[in-house]
């Protein structure tokens, strides 16, 4: 051994091996292989996603939600008013991360609706690579944190596979939540590439916006310990504020009375502080009031104390999590990383309706088509935020938190699609909350960053050939006020929803209308089809709008500007066709059981083991029709208790569970109705197979919230233990969380009865589902050999 010097190479492929190889090790030379390493002094990147968060809502932005830790950014930050989303999540998300328009990387909705056409199927090309998948290649750490919402809904389970998840994508390290939600007292989360429990429970003080943000600092401290010099990639995204917006009752006291103007009152406000902010010109107009919000001084006394209580319990959620992503913060800062930290703040899209007009104690009342319920709400009130709550805000809160814009998350119109952003990079940039007018979206994130770290866009990831991006680099503008805009053309579309923009011009057709009032009056609803006999009298209601005087489009050119509207509804079309977004599609939570394939070969019989949960889009589809549900059991000497098997939260769902010795049965229709089959005697130590038996004996009216009635029958090794009539059932979706055998692995479906997990005490060896057309006759062979048993 020959060498007295260190040698190292990259490990490509491009360089060989620098060393000599002779016979002996005594005259050779080693070299070691290295894997990339960034240049001295990168800095880190840090994109911060919020969700459903509107244009007007923080404080930074005008709105009074305060945001310390965002302010604390924003001092150090250019300010952009005019950057935008696709309005809906997992489709801006693909934007944020690849630079790639969201149909042309198969999200053209979210990925549980996602339908079999190439813009539509969730399922996104490598061709597309990830930022954390370029930025790994240059020797930076990835780390993931929070919400995921780019998987194929059908492969978040142990069976994978796994390409789609954030391991799958270039990130080193990932805790989070994959789908779209999850309950934040009770989380569903994945570590890496295995579910996990969440480590505390809301008695001990645990909410997932503290979690996410200990697991960040966890994440860089690990890595920083051992190699302080390697930059980093956090892609941090909490769940707030989504729904369900739940939070400790003393963060939402702090905001009493903030909010008791009223969502009217609150938009004057809010625009008034933009203003000031220079975010728009004195004598710009704010969007007329929305047809679907009625006046706040419309409202009952009642109705208003709701409304104002549930504002403060979205702002206290956002709140709280602003005060553990400035733990972050501080936690760079105290490593002296904070300064050379390149950070992207930006919200997913605009604020959400989904709690409708009159809010809602349960959103899955919303993706149920189940209609909301003032009195309902009201008797709650001081529930909202809490365990017993899936909440989320009456849509006036949404239209107010988006202002100046109109409309609101799902749609195309600007307070879908124009949200809050941010850069800020204090180490190469001398900002101090600088206003920026330039017109950016999502698409261009990537390419800034690639820019601003002078990394150029790879040829290939992975062997696999990359896609030029959509986007363009807005650096120029970063430093400059006045630099030009490169972004002019971007189309939108979103649920049949389309809008399109081009050098300050914007054009826009709304589905069902320009507001659900106008669309019912032309026969057409939310979540209805698109007919080409729809399409042929859309294309007489889009409505044209000058941004340049008229920024939040109080005036409507189209019948003015005839000739553009109609270069604008063409380039449309154009765009359409280039980027995957037809064919047109109105539907939505509908979509939620639409055929689609499926992970494994049979889709009306299944057995389940105790272990890993099923996700909630594979797991057996019991809506709406006769199905059995058979579990082999052991009770070990002196009896059992706890969870034999769950589907769903406290949101609405089914769990089979033992208590003092005894068998449950609990059928929960969306935290309204309890359907109960309660056992009085123990059940003895030995084998036993348990039989429940659900058979349709009605017709449903799923549009309305109510799927089929039935009879739900209990027996145990053959013989009727118990049964319970149903008047309506749960039409299209539980919950986000899925089955779990042996435990309730997420929130509980009986808040009454158990809290989670509420692990089985004996041995559950199998579960079958059975929900072919002959399931109430082969409930007839379990019963069978459960009487064998006997």
């Amino acid at each position: 051994m020959t060498d007295n010097t260190f040698v190292t190479y990259a490990i490509d492929g491009k360089e060989q091996f620098p060393g000599t190889i002779g016979k002996t090790e005594f005259d050779s030379t080693t070299a070691w292989p290295v894997p990339p390493t960034a240049p001295k002094g990168a800095p880190n990147v840090l994109f911060y996603v919020l969700d459903d968060v509107g244009f007007g809502q923080l404080e930074p932005f005008g709105g009074l939600i305060k945001t310390p830790a965002l302010d604390r950014v924003a001092k150090r930050a250019a300010i952009y008013t005019n950057v935008h989303t696709t309005g809906l999540c997992s489709p801006t998300r693909t934007c944020i991360i690849t630079g790639r328009n969201h149909h042309t990387n198969a999200m053209g909705s979210i990925s549980e609706w996602s339908t079999g056409y190439p813009g539509y199927n969730g399922r996104m090309t490598k061709q597309h690579g990830f930022l954390s998948e370029i930025l790994r290649e240059q020797g930076y750490n990835t780390f993931a944190l929070g919400k995921w919402h780019l998987s194929v809904s059908t492969t978040e389970t142990p069976a994978g596979p796994f390409d789609t998840w954030p391991l799958g994508r270039g990130f080193d390290r990932y805790y989070g939540f994959l789908p779209g939600e999850t309950d934040q007292w009770y989380p569903d989360l994945t570590v890496d590439n295995h579910s996990t429990q969440a480590p505390g429970s809301p008695e001990d003080g645990y909410h997932l916006s503290k979690d996410l943000a200990d697991q960040a600092i966890k994440m860089v401290a690990g890595a920083h310990n051992i190699a302080p010099d390697k930059p980093f990639f956090l892609y941090y995204c909490p769940g707030a504020g989504h729904a369900p917006h739940h939070i400790f009752t003393e963060e939402a006291d702090k905001y009493n009375g903030v909010f008791d103007m009223g969502w009217d009152k609150y938009r004057e406000v809010v625009f008034a502080n933009q203003k000031k902010l220079g975010f728009f010109d004195e004598d710009t107009e704010i969007s007329p009031p929305d047809p679907d919000v009625p006046a706040w001084e419309s409202l009952s006394a009642d109705a208003q104390k709701l409304y104002t209580r549930m504002m403060e319990v979205m702002a206290g959620y956002v709140t709280y999590t602003d005060r553990h992503f400035g733990r972050v913060l501080d936690f760079l800062e105290s490593i002296d990383e904070l300064d050379n930290t390149l950070i992207m703040f930006i919200s997913d899209n605009g604020a959400s309706p989904e709690g409708g007009e009159v809010g809602s104690l349960n959103e899955y009342d919303f993706f149920n088509y189940l209609g909301e319920d003032l009195e309902n709400n009201l008797a709650h009130i001081d529930e909202l935020g809490t365990p017993n709550s899936y909440n989320h805000y009456a849509w006036g809160w949404a239209h107010a938190g988006n202002t100046p814009f109109r409309r609101w998350k799902k749609e195309t119109f600007r307070g879908a699609t124009t949200d809050p952003f941010m850069i800020s990079w204090p180490a190469k940039f001398d900002l101090s909350g600088d206003i920026r007018h330039q017109y950016g979206h999502a698409i261009d994130m990537v390419p800034t960053v690639l820019e601003l770290l002078g990394i150029d866009p790879p040829d290939t990831i992975n062997g696999i050939k990359q896609e030029p991006f959509h986007g363009v680099s807005l650096a120029d503008t970063i430093a400059d006020p006045g630099a030009p805009e490169t972004h002019t053309v971007q189309y939108f579309e979103m649920f049949g929803c389309r809008s399109i923009y081009e050098d300050g011009w914007r054009a826009e057709c709304g589905y069902p209308g320009p507001n659900y009032a106008t669309g019912k009056e032309r026969g057409r609803n939310l979540g209805d089809a698109i007919h080409p006999e729809d399409l042929e009298a859309l294309e007489g209601e889009w409505q044209l709008f000058n941004l340049k005087e008229d920024p939040a489009e109080a005036h409507d050119l189209a019948e003015k500007y005839p000739d553009k509207l109609k270069e604008m509804i063409n380039l449309w079309w154009q765009e359409a066709e280039k980027y995957d977004v037809l064919p047109l599609q109105g539907e939505m939570g509908s979509r939620i059981n639409m055929p689609r394939p499926m992970p494994g070969s049979s889709t009306t019989q299944y057995k389940f083991y105790s272990g890993n949960p099923v996700a909630a889009l594979v797991q057996p589809k019991v809506y709406g029709q006769s199905h059995t549900i058979a579990a082999d059991v052991t009770i070990p000497s002196g009896g059992a208790n706890g969870v034999i098997y769950a589907s769903g939260a406290h949101t609405g769902g089914y769990s089979l569970f033992m208590k003092d010795k005894k068998l449950h049965f609990v059928y929960n229709y969306l935290a309204r109705k309890n359907f109960r089959i309660d056992v009085d005697t123990e059940l003895a130590e030995g084998d036993h197979t348990i039989l429940y038996e659900f058979e349709v004996t009605g017709e449903g009216e799923p549009l309305k919230g109510k799927g089929a009635p039935g009879t739900g029958t209990l027996f145990v090794d053959g013989a009727k233990v118990g049964s319970v009539e149903m008047d309506v059932t749960v039409p299209f979706l539980f919950s986000i969380e899925g089955i779990s055998v042996g435990l309730d692995y997420g929130d509980s479906v009986d808040h009454a009865n158990y809290k989670p997990t509420f692990p089985f005490t004996g041995t559950v060896k199998e579960v079958r589902f059975d929900l072919t057309a002959e399931a109430i006759q082969n409930a007839d062979v379990e019963t069978m050999h459960g009487m064998s048993k006997q």
